[in-house]
């Protein structure tokens, strides 16, 4: 682990007293511990400075997973959950600081295990926060379930953390509770930050952002390819990392070098990691050179689960608001950075003692620190054609023009680009692409209601996003007829 040690080093010298000073302020001020602000501006970090240990006692290197003494402190966000925290199954531990604008709800399979450790853990980096410090914040509520326990002190005598909460709190926690109805507030801007980000890593005016290497799935595993010199190497990756019928495969780098930042953008609406890769020995274990400079973005998926029987190694970032990410996978070791909803979990028919590790993200990202460009959103609204009763489950994408040829293309060798992931009309009968860029658009209908007939031609638009409207969104409606399933060109659109 010689290569991390010295990444970790630099990374401390380039901080400097910046991040000595955030540490000195962050054990009395909570929302210094963010860092907002405080990134070097020649850096391309995470937003608001998040991902490096805030210095004062930062191990230098993080050790390796284990249970020994603790290593050092770290008062730096590890989990970040812009919606729900939900602990089910067996899940076992989140080390590291975790803070989640709504609530945190633990309510573990019956017959399981009833404790859940935070901040300080068993086993990990064994690099906690503070003694004192926030180790749970929430804007919503604490739930515990009856019988079971939250565990701040990681079973040491003299040890342990904060919760603090915004809403109510029920059950048992093993901790000092502090209500404060302000508690999520110094971090509720981050969410769209990172949403913002999530999409600047992934794409530059809605195209994928250039790739340095190859990504292949070969089934047994994949491998990506870098270019060998690029000190930021971007893979853009758009099918489930999984082998044949979804099961675990192995990940693979090659041809990096030893001081790059890895990124890979994964691609699409709902996507899958399953690998055997990453273990508990980092001399064993090849993908674990990489954890501290290799982040995992999933920019547009409302889905995501992370499985298999491995250490899964690097930070991770869901920049999709509306998205739900499960983990079942034994570890986590990274940052973790979610917009949206995040359950910790176990399989149904079998383990558990899931665990998140927490470890430092110390690479170079794209600058994404320019001034955010104005964006607007496009509302559908779905109903009856006779009726005017609005219509739950009609499914569109969204494609913006850019290949100069007028009119909507949506398939051959020079589509327009489509954006963000799909959506469905839900109970109000509305589904909304938001985060658009200035242009014109077309929406194309996928699916509609059980006894409700596709249009023989299922594109609509143009709708131009302008700066005019980018504040209030357009407004669309579209209506659909009762009918018999389409077959080949008997559908219209009368």
């Amino acid at each position: 682990m010689r290569r991390i040690s010295q990444q970790f080093g630099a990374l401390r010298a380039r901080v400097g007293a910046t991040g000595t000073a955030l540490a000195a302020a962050a054990a009395t001020v909570p929302a210094l511990a963010l860092g907002l602000g405080a990134a070097p501006a020649s850096a391309a970090t995470l937003p608001g400075g998040l991902g490096p240990c805030i210095p004062g006692s930062c191990p230098d290197p993080f050790p390796g997973i284990g249970n020994g003494p603790v290593a050092g402190r770290d008062n730096a966000i590890d989990i970040f959950v812009g919606n729900d925290f939900l602990v089910r199954g067996r899940a076992a531990e989140a080390e590291g600081r975790v803070v989640v604008l709504d609530d945190f709800d633990q309510n573990k399979q019956a017959g399981a295990d009833g404790l859940y450790g935070i901040g300080i853990v068993g086993v990990g980096s064994r690099v906690p926060p503070p003694n004192g410090a926030d180790f749970l914040t929430t804007g919503g509520n604490v739930t515990i379930a009856s019988g079971q326990r939250l565990d701040t002190t990681g079973g040491l005598i003299g040890e342990q953390g904060i919760v603090r909460y915004a809403g109510t709190e029920a059950g048992t926690v093993t901790g000092r509770l502090v209500h404060a109805p302000d508690a999520a507030q110094p971090y509720t801007a981050l969410r769209n930050r990172l949403t913002t980000a999530s999409r600047c890593y992934a794409r530059i005016d809605d195209r994928p952002r250039p790739a340095t290497g190859t990504a292949v799935n070969e089934n047994t595993r994949t491998v990506f390819r870098g270019d060998g010199t690029s000190s930021l190497q971007v893979f853009n990756v758009d099918f489930n990392l999984t082998a044949a019928h979804g099961g675990q495969q192995g990940i693979v780098f090659r041809n990096i070098p030893d001081d790059a930042t890895i990124l890979v953008n994964v691609l699409g609406g709902n996507r899958v990691i399953n690998t055997f890769s990453g273990g508990i020995d980092d001399s064993t274990s090849p993908l674990n050179a990489y954890r501290e400079r290799l982040l995992w973005n999933f920019p547009d998926a409302s889905s995501v689960r992370l499985a298999g029987t491995g250490q899964l190694q690097g930070s991770f970032l869901m920049g999709e608001q509306a998205s739900m990410t499960t983990v079942t996978i034994p570890g986590i070791n990274g940052r973790f950075f979610t917009t949206g909803s995040l359950t910790h979990t176990s399989l149904a028919e079998r383990g558990g003692g899931q665990e998140f590790h927490a470890y430092p993200f110390v690479g170079d990202l794209p600058d994404c620190s320019g001034p955010t460009p104005v964006t607007g959103e496009v509302r559908v609204l779905k109903t009856d054609a006779e009726t005017g009763h609005v219509l739950r489950g009609a499914g569109f994408d969204a494609w913006r023009e850019t290949n100069g040829i007028a009119g909507p293309q949506t398939i051959g060798i020079n589509p327009d680009t489509r954006v963000g992931p799909a959506c469905a009309t839900d109970p109000a009968g509305l589904c909304t692409f938001d985060g658009l860029r200035l242009g014109e658009y077309h929406l194309r209908e996928t699916g509609v209601p059980e006894g409700y007939v596709l249009p023989t031609n299922p594109v609509f638009g143009p709708y131009a996003v302008t700066e005019g409207n980018s504040a209030t969104g357009l407004a669309v409606e579209l209506s659909s007829k009762r009918g018999e399933p389409c077959k080949g060109e008997t559908c219209t659109n009368a």
